[in-house]
């Protein structure tokens, strides 16, 4: 296989990769329609097509023609920036994520390329998450600040101070799962899961706080101050119309995505699932070697997408459970709660591994 070839593959499966996250993300907001409806006894979306399946494309048409409305005392370039900037940091998340394992091409008699179901494979993908997530915070606080509106304003304050003081427990959180695997890398971590060794046997404390943080960080509900209509009319998108706003709405649903795949990669295996290792054997001895590893690479792509697409379902549960907290509840849980806890989830790992790992890799022997 040339070099051109590869590229082309891996172009496609970028673009596999965006399409999808796209596709999830739209679909939610019917999703989240009909699960809102089935917990409050009603029958949600059902007129645009079957089941009311073309309904998030009648909104997107809905959106696409309201009128674009810029108040005349907003700062015009940087009221069109907020938005713009929320959506492109969500959509960069998604870069690092492994959704797959890998498909191989035989480019020659005896050279067998692999390339990764992943559109930038580095090694460092968990610096390279927070640090595109902590940017995603500027794309609320310039909406809100550029309204000029103080409902917008206090919105765009409550969601900085709140994804700082979540950040901080989720990135604690995941120090432990660093300490287990030694690694930045996302993949990396994934393959050290293989054979049902999952993150979340070991770190449960970790994964309760990281879910948590994810719920603050994606301003869902009972986390969702920001945006609070009972206190703040819409929060920080209060000015907004059109796709500016659809955008917003659009963000919020790419992050839910997106923190789901990190939380199935990071404590559920990814990729991974129970009886693999045989499914793998059976594909490889019925179809061959490369056709059956491309076939287990789907299997287990389609099993990645199970779990994340039941984290967004447990999002959608949540939001219709639990009612929202109090700007001055949400902050001690951050502070005075999350974070003394991620410490001591730091310190029982190292305990663990200190201790622990020696007498059990003893035993064993």
């Amino acid at each position: 296989m040339t070099i051109d070839v590869a590229l082309i593959i891996k172009a496609i499966i970028i673009l596999l990769i965006f399409g999808i996250t796209l596709l999830i993300a739209m679909y939610s907001t019917y999703g989240e329609r009909k699960v809102a409806a089935f917990m409050q006894d009603r029958i949600g979306p059902n007129r645009a097509g079957p089941f009311g399946l073309l309904q998030p494309l009648a909104d997107a048409v809905k959106m696409f023609f309201k009128e674009d409305f810029i108040p005349s005392q907003a700062n015009k370039w940087l009221f069109i920036l907020g938005p713009c900037l929320s959506m492109l940091t969500a959509l960069m998340t998604s870069a690092v994520i492994p959704f797959g394992d890998s498909i191989k091409y035989e480019a020659a008699p005896g050279k067998v390329w692999d390339v990764p179901v992943q559109a930038i494979d580095v090694n460092i993908g968990i610096l390279y998450v927070f640090g595109v997530v902590s940017l995603g915070v500027y794309g609320i606080m310039v909406g809100g600040w550029a309204s000029n509106n103080k409902f917008s304003l206090l919105g765009a304050i409550r969601a900085a101070s709140q994804n700082i003081s979540y950040e901080i427990s989720m990135g604690l959180a995941i120090i432990a799962i660093l300490m287990m695997t030694g690694s930045l890398s996302i993949r990396h971590i994934v393959e050290q899961q293989h054979g049902g060794n999952w993150n979340i046997f070991y770190q449960p404390l970790g994964f309760i706080i990281f879910i948590t943080c994810a719920f603050a960080e994606c301003n869902r509900t009972p986390f969702d101050l920001p945006e609070c209509e009972t206190e703040l009319i819409g929060g920080y998108h209060t000015e907004y119309s059109s796709m500016k706003l659809g955008f917003y709405l659009f963000a919020e649903y790419i992050n839910m995505f997106v923190s789901s795949a990190m939380i199935s990669s990071l404590y559920f295996g990814g990729y991974n699932y129970p009886g693999m290792d045989w499914v793998q054997a059976q594909l490889t001895g019925s179809l061959g070697e490369i056709a059956g590893h491309n076939v287990g690479t789907l299997i287990g792509t389609l099993v990645f997408f199970g779990k994340s697409l039941f984290f967004v379902f447990f999002y959608m549960w949540v939001r219709w459970t639990l009612p929202r907290f109090r700007y001055d509840q949400l902050m001690n849980l951050g502070w005075k709660a999350l974070i003394p806890l991620a410490m001591i989830n730091i310190i029982l790992t190292g305990g663990a591994i200190l201790f622990l790992k020696p007498l059990i890799m003893g035993f064993l022997k």
